[in-house]
């Protein structure tokens, strides 16, 4: 990768990844170290990573959970922040009702699911994108999106009856 393709990649992705990132951090600040940090990664081995293959890079081998450079929460999981933050105080708009439900979804879904919601329903990137920031096919894109959508439907469901 040449330091202009770098810097494209830094244009077009910088700002999907920071929203991606922050959906699962809900902590600017962490995101914002994330970003910086995977993008910093990305520049020290561009020569190993072709162009084409940077958003895959960024997404799934610089941003997973498992990578050390990635926050962890005072329980020591990324979703142990996501979690307290849905658990704590009450609010009684309907909308924020809604919220909380679909972020304690989020944090109880596993990190691929969770990733290929935000990817899918937050980001709008198609299956194929997906699979190639993944590394999943795009039959398996949609297997473990159509299971996390299945567990966040039944979560709704039982909030609702509640």
């Amino acid at each position: 990768m040449t330091e202009k393709e770098f810097n494209e990649c830094v244009t077009n992705y910088a700002d999907n990844v920071y929203r991606f990132i922050l959906k699962n951090l809900r902590h600017e600040e962490d995101a914002r170290d994330v970003v910086q940090t995977a993008f910093e990664k990305l520049w020290k081995c561009r020569e190993e990573v072709q162009a084409i293959k940077s958003k895959s890079y960024l997404f799934y081998h610089r941003l997973s959970p498992d990578d050390r450079s990635y926050p962890k929460s005072e329980k020591g999981t990324v979703t142990g922040r996501v979690q307290g933050r849905v658990e704590s105080g009450g609010n009684p708009h309907p909308a924020q009702d809604l919220k909380k439900i679909l972020e304690k979804g989020l944090a109880r879904l596993n990190e691929t699911q969770r990733s290929l919601v935000l990817l899918k329903d937050y980001e709008g990137y198609s299956y194929e994108e997906i699979g190639q920031i993944t590394g999943l096919n795009e039959s398996q894109v949609k297997v473990y999106l159509h299971r996390a959508r299945l567990q966040l439907k039944k979560l709704f469901w039982s909030a609702w009856k509640t």
